[in-house]
């Protein structure tokens, strides 16, 4: 499991199941390609940034935080559950942080920053739902589709809808 899937499985399941079975569909999606490029553009002017743990992919860590960017607040709560995963796998590692998410929303000046920490109850959630994500990695079939407003950008669309 990684981050990733972790993101996935708040955002839609279905996406969540097809990225964990190798089916990528994501080399082609220009939504894709502009968080890359972010990415690319920051970690050029600074520095602690992407920093390979194990399985996971840490945009940026410092004494006090873990920093995770994202180029858009549509789903701010698969962002934390990610996040929350990046803190977990770290504090077994015996390196605690807390966590901020930073948005870069195009056309806006200011960036929008949320803090998240890896309390007890925190972590009991998340506890249950990498057991939840687990489960569904696990099953025969694919997740049904589940319409939302943001299927159209995804870069899965054309699998679920065409």
């Amino acid at each position: 499991m990684n981050g990733t899937m972790v993101n996935y499985y708040f955002h839609c399941k279905r996406q969540c199941y097809m990225f964990a079975h190798r089916l990528n569909l994501e080399d082609n999606s220009e939504i894709v390609k502009i968080g890359k490029a972010i990415h690319e553009d920051r970690a050029k002017n600074s520095e602690n940034t992407e920093i390979k743990i194990d399985n996971i992919a840490l945009d940026k860590i410092n004494s006090k935080y873990v920093t995770e960017v994202k180029k858009s607040d549509a789903d701010v709560e698969a962002s934390k559950w990610q996040l929350l995963y990046y803190l977990k796998i770290l504090k077994d590692k015996g390196i605690e942080r807390k966590g901020k998410l930073e948005f870069v929303e195009k056309n806006k000046t200011d960036k929008k920053i949320i803090f998240v920490e890896l309390d007890e109850d925190t972590e009991r959630e998340l506890a249950k739902y990498i057991e939840e994500i687990e489960k569904l990695l696990e099953a025969d079939e694919l997740p049904e589709v589940v319409k939302k407003s943001g299927c159209k950008k995804c870069a899965y669309y054309e699998y679920c809808y065409i």
